[in-house]
């Protein structure tokens, strides 16, 4: 693609909108000899007015020299190194030109110090930390309006990948041929859904077509990294937009197939879709999230379809939510790792909607102190919200929160709490 090189004059980039350390760590790679540019979201989201959220830089410079230039650095990354500059609680991302995974390539790449691509069988990018030139990055990026570069010297801007006019049209096109690209690395068409979600822009035609015939490989990727990939689709405040996306595309399956199946069951679509609007809505007015909420209410229509198998032979209830608990996250991890801090949570929060049934009796009364009831009675109103039948617990819980703790008491334990206390032995299940 032809290299077209935008003056100050012609694009709204000012330098007093970028962060001073990121000028700090390109003035100082400058210093040095070495090339530097901003690149990335904080370029496209310049461009576009609004505020980036955190700035990376581009250099010819490896990952040991830009680590000798600031002793607040470190390098991360195995399958491609980059530099964490920190500035109390600011990073600047520093990563070397990308090259092509060429022999001539690797030989360059080798003698600079860098280590050869790796690929699998199938073509899935293993290692990639192979060095290059500013063209060659360009063109080793994801998405043309992230490949954008800034140069805080000379105020030009820089688009090797028809970047900027894509950036105009709202239009997320992959760089170079979709069907390879996304062989190299499945991942990207993750990163294709969540930003058009995330910029509300529309996916190229040829970037389009090359995600059915490539979906798949998704099935190759670590479980562990398709989780980071989960937090990024799903806690960045587009997460309904982004699940909407999933099924379009029928993604959704390689990440939680069981759920995928589940979603035929009358309420799951609905419940999981409130879920990430409430998601969304909680991010929107800078209140905490967490992703054991949503992993709770993706996973619960698999969970409680294992609870009435279970409950069915005979099970009692809590024996049969904990046993189904169990099975839906262990077979949810085999796709995506849910990391044990999580794990508990969820299965808490499941549990509690058997614990919330009990209306009446001083451990009733006492689950509103409970740490994980404010999750559990937001999580039964969820499940009301997508219309199962709880017998107006939501109500009643929510009624209950506006006493005090000795007037709560004194009315549940007296039975005035709107039943009656269920035996132990007792087999229902969960109304829904």
């Amino acid at each position: 693609m032809r290299l077209n090189i935008i003056p100050r004059e012609q694009h709204c980039i000012s330098r007093k909108h970028i962060s001073d350390n990121a000028l700090k760590v390109m003035s100082r790679l400058h210093a040095g000899d070495y090339q530097a540019y901003l690149v990335g979201g904080a370029v496209r989201d310049l461009l576009r007015g609004v505020p980036p959220k955190d700035f990376d830089v581009a250099t010819d410079a490896t990952p040991e020299q830009v680590a000798e230039l600031f002793r607040n650095s470190r390098i991360i990354g195995r399958r491609f190194r980059i530099v964490h500059v920190r500035f109390g609680r600011e990073i600047i991302e520093v990563t070397t030109f990308r090259g092509h995974h060429s022999a001539a390539g690797n030989h360059e790449s080798s003698r600079r110090g860098g280590n050869r691509s790796r690929q699998s069988a199938s073509g899935l990018l293993l290692r990639d930390n192979v060095y290059g030139t500013l063209a060659e990055d360009a063109v080793r990026r994801d998405l043309t309006v992230n490949a954008l570069y800034y140069d805080a010297q000379t105020f030009e801007l820089f688009d090797h990948v028809h970047g900027l006019p894509d950036l105009e049209a709202r239009s997320i096109r992959i760089i170079g041929d979709p069907e390879k690209r996304f062989t190299e690395d499945p991942v990207r068409m993750l990163r294709v859904l969540r930003f058009a979600a995330k910029l509300d822009f529309t996916i190229e035609e040829h970037t389009a077509a090359g995600i059915p015939p490539c979906a798949r490989l998704l099935l190759e990727i670590p479980p562990a990294r398709l989780f980071d990939e989960f937090l990024k689709l799903f806690l960045s405040g587009f997460a309904a937009t982004t699940f909407e996306q999933l099924l379009t595309f029928d993604l959704l399956r390689y990440l939680f197939p069981d759920t995928s199946a589940a979603l035929r069951e009358e309420n799951a679509l609905t419940l999981i879709r409130a879920a990430m609007e409430n998601t969304d809505a909680r991010i929107g007015n800078n209140k905490p999230v967490t992703p054991a909420f949503i992993l709770a209410a993706l996973l619960w229509p698999v969970a409680h379809q294992a609870f009435l198998r279970y409950g069915d032979r005979g099970d009692s209830p809590m024996v049969a939510m904990h046993a189904a608990s169990m099975d839906t996250l262990a077979e949810a991890n085999r796709h995506v790792s849910i990391p044990r801090r999580f794990a508990q949570p969820i299965r808490e929060i499941w549990e509690f909607q058997l614990r919330l049934q009990r209306k009446s009796g001083r451990k009733a009364a006492e689950l509103v102190d409970h740490r994980r009831f404010r999750a559990a009675y937001d999580f039964l109103l969820l499940r009301e919200q997508a219309g199962e039948k709880t017998d107006g617990l939501g109500a009643f819980w929510t009624e209950v929160q506006t006493l005090s703790p000795q007037q709560r008491l004194a009315s549940m334990s007296a039975g005035k709490g709107g039943g009656r206390r269920r035996s132990r032995t007792s087999r229902t299940r969960p109304v829904s």
